[in-house]
């Protein structure tokens, strides 16, 4: 697995568009584990996997 996503990757892997990735980024909303290199924005990918288990528990907790 890669150690850094993109923004068309991680949209993939919740399956909705870059420009939804790019809101929540905007709006710091979703996952905000990304860093920037110079014009790109890489999102790291054991960050978002730290992210879901703590959205998926929150939720399943209820």
């Amino acid at each position: 697995m890669k150690k850094y996503l993109t923004t068309a990757e991680v949209a993939e892997r919740y399956r909705t568009s870059p420009a939804t990735v790019r809101y929540w980024r905007y709006a710091g909303t979703g996952p905000l584990c990304f860093i920037k290199r110079g014009r790109h924005v890489l999102y790291d990918a054991q960050a978002l996997d730290k992210y879901d288990a703590e959205e998926i528990g929150g939720r399943c907790a209820a």
